[in-house]
């Protein structure tokens, strides 16, 4: 099964690909693989459409493959797309089945590098976020480990390397030290903003329909980048977007390689959602995250606690809280990243705030405030949502 594709697959579809879904959907206990059809099933096969040639999509597999994007934390919408089609194959893998090596410019991704990361940083080796990509990183702490323990250090778990793993693993795991290490680097970068490098994403929303309110969407939130682009320039950041009002969006992966070849202190997009509902309304806050392994960015949750806290108590906006998220965005960054849904413009109440400029500005000016507050001791932060930037200013002058 390929690891990316062009083409989507959902309730109704059939074919090869779908057989291959299913397969993979099978292997993790999520659908059972189907069996000769005799007596009583053969009204149910004779349902699906004639001469099919693969896997129909049928009602059973929309429910595993919604219950496997809430497992992954993906966008729980029943489509197999080219994100759940990756983390689907990514998750048949199990350390030892392959050799893992870095790759440029085709990373390889998989359950057994969340594996291999976790008991690498278990023994003490710098390995950077375990987000399941066998990026460079994560080979120079193989190459660290070989040299230990007198394995050749050429940054392959391979045969050798996975044995002197499973000799020295830990008894004693925890400690959370990417959590101490991100700690420490946010204490040195010090309080002030100035020379510190954020990327500001205007996303187009999740659109559930197209046309006017996307235009609308898209207008909206390039209008919104810049006020908080403005903002951060204002304190002497150097803020760069990822994309300029009426360009082709990039995708997600081309939106962070962005960010990590600026060299960023910190990532931003911002979005404003749509439903089929008009009952869905509020603000929510994403950061990377591996629910299924019990991993995350301990930063990225900082930051969008701190974003999510500051919008919440400077407006009316309803509380969505923060998430832990497996997007692509969030996951490809190297630096703390946070997607920020700032309501939804199918909702009417919603529609009217992020109308106002004057709105905008308020959420303008929360974002820019947490960004401040990321680096700020304990000692010297204020409470949530007293601060303004011109106090702000004016301190660190």
């Amino acid at each position: 099964m390929a690891a990316a594709m062009s083409t989507s697959y959902s309730l109704g579809d059939h074919g090869v690909s779908v057989s291959e879904i299913r397969d993979r959907l099978a292997g993790l206990g999520l659908v059972d693989l189907p069996h000769q059809a005799t007596g009583s099933d053969r009204s149910r096969h004779d349902q699906q459409p004639p001469s099919v040639e693969g896997a129909f999509f049928d009602e059973a597999m929309d429910r595993a493959v919604r219950a496997f994007q809430q497992h992954r934390g993906l966008s729980v919408d029943g489509v197999v797309g080219p994100t759940t089609y990756r983390v689907l194959d990514e998750a048949r893998w199990r350390l030892g089945d392959r050799l893992l090596t870095h790759i440029a410019g085709n990373v390889l991704g998989g359950d057994d590098v969340v594996v291999l990361q976790q008991r690498l940083l278990d023994l003490g080796f710098k390995v950077g976020r375990i987000d399941g990509r066998f990026g460079h990183q994560t080979e120079l702490a193989v190459r660290d480990f070989q040299r230990n323990v007198g394995v050749p250090p050429d940054g392959t778990c391979g045969p050798a390397t996975l044995k002197a793993l499973a000799r020295l693993a830990p008894i004693v795991r925890g400690g959370r030290p990417n959590q101490l290490r991100t700690e420490e680097r946010l204490r040195t970068a010090g309080p002030q903003l100035t020379g510190k490098v954020v990327v500001i994403d205007p996303c187009v929303a999740r659109a559930e329909s197209a046309g006017p309110i996307a235009e609308q969407a898209e207008e909206l939130i390039s209008d919104l980048a810049k006020r908080v682009e403005g903002r951060l320039v204002a304190t002497g950041v150097q803020a760069f977007l990822t994309k300029q009002p009426g360009a082709t969006p990039p995708s997600e992966v081309e939106r962070a390689d962005f960010a990590n070849r600026a060299d960023a202190h910190l990532c931003i997009s911002l979005q404003i959602d749509t439903s089929r509902t008009r009952d869905a309304a509020g603000c929510a806050t994403y950061f990377f995250g591996l629910d299924s392994h019990g991993t995350w960015s301990s930063a990225g949750e900082r930051f969008a606690s701190l974003v999510q806290r500051e919008i919440v108590a400077r407006t009316d906006l309803a509380d969505l809280r923060s998430h832990a998220k497996n997007w692509d965005l969030l996951r490809h960054t190297t630096m703390p990243a946070v997607q920020i849904d700032v309501g939804y413009l199918t909702n009417p109440g919603d529609a009217s705030r992020l109308a106002d400029p004057a709105f905008r500005d308020v959420i303008a000016e929360a974002v820019v405030v947490a960004v401040q507050r990321m680096y700020l001791s304990p000692e010297t932060d204020a409470q949530t949502g007293l601060l303004r930037l011109d106090e702000l200013r004016a301190a660190l002058s």
